[in-house]
């Protein structure tokens, strides 16, 4: 009982220590339930069962997420607690010195993690439970949900799955301060205050040398990334890419330390300035003992920036793209030409027919659309994707391996294709007898096919030869899409020799028939019963005869892309604000544990007539360079970073798109890394005086 209340005076004695840590548990508490307690806010949405079904999926992604997160927070919270212990070694000394035991300072340490431990969680849970009635709004708006049934939500889940994650972190904890304890010699306790890193001296030519390696190795793997993307031919190749960009991240921060201060010294002028020479001394040994941690923080921090900005563009961008590639209601779609040895003579018949007539046949009133467009598109084995890129084929397999090349391509009549564009509101084109157009506007395929346009590519369809109009694609699509899906259309003149056994696909483009008496809603509902409701002539029919009929919505498209978007982001957010917190949180740690080792040091410039404003100053430049260090090369990173992740989604993102999720990253990362730094500067102040 009486190390019990030894360990509370302690905390309350301490209370300026324990506060980074302290918020650092509550928001790492709280973000985690918030997170996870998603379960219980989607039931009460009132959404679509498609919307439903992506938001479920989003809860479960958490879900695998929230093992990732709670690692690091573990991490986080043994390097913390590494921290106070560290601070107080002279204090467990005069313990020992008193007469306990290291098991009963170890139960003092105990005590100490489980108070902090219960008081965090306590207090997390609250500010959880308060946070996630907001994400519930911000939820419902990302969803476009009714809110009308909204009520206060506590998720019984998330709190038993958050005590349960946080209380094996703390029990980690207890274990983690039982074996350092256990191991410290009491004369190690008490001249600790007196006893510093060791900083071994390196050789600066060397240090350059290296220095310069790195910054090689780093513009290569940025050029991989972004100008060399599409010559990264296998995964293995993206591994070397992204290992040698940290390495090279690691042999930075390694280098610098042993040239930099040598570089200054140079400069008399800046090195004998004020306490500049105290400064830069002390950054030349922190970077030194920190280079490990340098690199994990700026790492961290590169995700961070990265992965914030890339998803909320990515977000914004899908809702850009779904504006322009959703201009009308209703996609239909049916294969055609298909094998009598699957389907029956019926379904042959059937799949030569326009799809307004398949309607009709199958009880459809055609009454319920508007402006309907009807093409056909076709396929040649004298069209291949190997026959229309042409001399650049062999080296197009190589950059692009997992292409079927030998597939054919897509063929529409020019006069078809003019009927969709003057529908969907987008250019219209006109040809000559002998020439043809490359419709494409996924990024992926652009560069690909532009490259065998540059070389004049003539193509044979039905016995004639024709030749590019263009050197290079053209924007254009048939059908509706919540993003840039386009990998090759080919446009020909409407002369050209297409029969029917070459035809592949029918299409039906239209608008919803509305006025007041019946909206979209309700013709979007009579559409989905017919194509999903197994008692409807047309399912039963489609069915009994395998007619492959599909039909696609603008509403559904919407919704669709709306979900993934949102999943992305809330997967992205999450991963964000953990990664910044702990990157953070290790750093003002860090730079905590350093000062109050350097407090000897600090009451050395006291003596010789250094005032307390410039000793804050001097602290203040200090731990700023400390903080700036690795979020320069971090947001370096990022500017390729985010470049690569666009890439990969293929997305064409212009750099004024960007700058709304840019300046939301940052205004997040100045708040939450620019609130650390400012604890740490104050924490540091109060060290200081304590000397």
């Amino acid at each position: 009982m009486m190390l019990f209340k030894l360990s509370v005076k302690n905390i309350s004695k301490s209370m300026k220590d324990y506060t980074i840590y302290f918020l650092t548990l509550i928001m790492g508490v709280a973000i985690f339930y918030m997170f996870n307690s998603l379960d219980s806010q989607e039931a009460m949405l009132e959404v679509s069962s498609s919307t439903k079904e992506i938001v479920k999926m989003m809860v479960d992604m958490i879900g695998m997420v929230s093992v990732l997160v709670a690692i690091i927070l573990g991490f986080l919270i043994v390097y913390a607690n590494n921290f106070l212990i560290k601070r107080r070694k002279k204090e467990f000394g005069l313990y020992m010195t008193l007469g306990m035991g290291k098991w009963q300072v170890s139960r003092i340490l105990l005590g100490e993690t489980l108070i902090i431990g219960l008081m965090s969680l306590v207090v997390g849970l609250l500010v959880g439970v308060f946070g996630s009635q907001l994400m519930s709004v911000l939820v419902a708006k990302m969803f476009q949900a009714d809110m009308s049934v909204y009520q206060f939500v506590f998720s019984k889940a998330a709190c038993l799955k958050t005590c349960i994650y946080f209380g094996v972190m703390y029990l980690a904890v207890m274990a983690f301060n039982v074996f350092t304890v256990s191991k410290y010699k009491l004369i190690d306790l008490l001249t600790a205050v007196k006893k510093g890193e060791k900083v071994k001296m390196k050789n600066p030519v060397v240090c350059v040398i290296v220095f310069l390696i790195a910054v090689g190795m780093l513009v290569w793997a940025y050029y991989k990334v972004t100008a060399g993307y599409a010559t990264i031919s296998n995964r293995n190749e993206l591994f070397v890419t992204i290992f040698a960009g940290i390495i090279s991240t690691f042999l930075i921060f390694w280098s610098i330390s042993g040239f930099v201060l040598k570089l200054v010294q140079t400069r008399k002028n800046v090195y004998l300035n004020g306490t500049n020479l105290f400064v830069l001394r002390q950054i030349h040994n922190k970077i030194n003992t920190t280079v490990v941690s340098m690199t994990i923080i700026c790492l961290l921090l590169f995700m961070t920036i990265s992965i914030l900005s890339a998803s909320l563009s990515l977000n914004n961008m899908l809702k850009k793209d779904m504006e322009e590639m959703t201009p009308v209601d209703i996609n239909l779609y049916k294969e055609a030409n298909l094998s009598e040895k699957e389907f029956s003579d019926a379904a042959i018949q059937d799949s030569k027919l326009p799809i307004s007539v398949t309607l009709e046949q199958n009880g459809l009133d055609m009454d319920v659309l508007k402006d309907v467009v009807e093409v056909t598109t076709y396929a040649t084995e004298e069209l291949t994707w190997k026959e229309s890129l042409g001399v650049v084929y062999e080296e197009a397999k190589q950059q692009v391996p997992f292409i079927e090349y030998q597939s054919t391509e897509d063929i529409i009549k020019l006069s078809d294709y003019n009927k969709i564009a003057r529908l969907y509101g987008i250019k219209e084109y006109e040809l000559n007898e002998d020439e043809y157009i490359v419709l494409c506007d996924y990024d992926n395929m652009v560069q690909l096919r532009n490259l065998a346009l540059q070389y004049a590519t003539t193509i044979t369809v039905a016995g004639k030869e024709y030749h590019t109009k263009y050197d290079e694609c053209q924007p254009g699509y048939i059908m509706m899409s919540n993003s840039h899906t386009n990998a090759g259309i080919v446009v020909v003149p409407d002369s050209c020799n297409l029969t029917e056994d070459m035809q592949t696909m029918h299409f039906l483009i239209g608008n919803y028939n509305t006025d007041k008496d019946r909206d979209e809603k309700e013709v979007e509902a009579l559409f989905n019963d017919y194509f999903t409701n197994e008692k409807s002539l047309l399912y039963q029919n489609l069915e009994e005869r395998g007619i492959l009929l599909h039909n696609m919505t603008k509403i559904d498209l919407i919704e669709s892309g709306n979900g993934m978007g949102n999943l992305l982001t809330f997967i992205a957010m999450y991963l964000g604000v953990i990664f910044l917190i702990a990157s953070s949180a290790i750093l003002a740690l860090k730079e905590l544990t350093e000062n109050s080792d350097n407090q000897q040091r600090y009451l050395v410039l006291r003596k010789i007539g250094v005032d307390e404003k410039m000793i804050n100053q001097t602290l203040f430049r200090q731990i700023g360079i400390f903080f700036l260090a690795p979020l320069v090369l971090a947001i370096i990173h990022s500017v390729f970073g985010i470049q690569f992740a666009l890439k990969m989604m293929a997305m064409r993102v212009e750099i004024s798109e960007m700058l709304p999720s840019v300046i939301a990253t940052a205004a997040f990362l100045v708040a939450v890394y620019g609130g650390y730094f400012l604890a740490t500067y104050v924490g540091s102040k109060n060290i200081m005086k304590e000397g």
